[in-house]
């Protein structure tokens, strides 16, 4: 039996698809896995792309989504905005 590595971003094919990946991350998940949520997704669109649009380079985009990185807020914001989404709060019920 031949097996391959799953691969999210394959699966990543819409607006909407992407939105509620990232939305169950933000709910579910802790920053690491928000980082590589988001490197998945961007993966899936095209780095390039992603580059372009949020006027990162290349190098940077992939260094600050790589594992174990630490992004400022502010990239995350304009990797967010390339990608077609924004971070929109909801109040937590207590």
């Amino acid at each position: 039996m031949k097996t391959t590595k799953f691969e999210i971003a394959d699966y990543l094919d819409s607006p909407e698809t992407v939105s509620e990946y990232l939305n169950t991350v933000l709910e579910e998940g802790d920053t690491a896995e928000l980082i590589e949520a988001l490197g998945q997704v961007a993966k899936a669109i095209g780095m390039t792309k992603i580059a372009e649009q949020s006027g990162l380079s290349r190098p940077s985009l992939y260094k600050a989504l790589a594992p174990d990185s630490k992004p400022q807020f502010d990239t995350i914001v304009k990797v967010l905005k390339a990608m077609g989404g924004k971070i929109h709060l909801k109040p937590i019920k207590p």
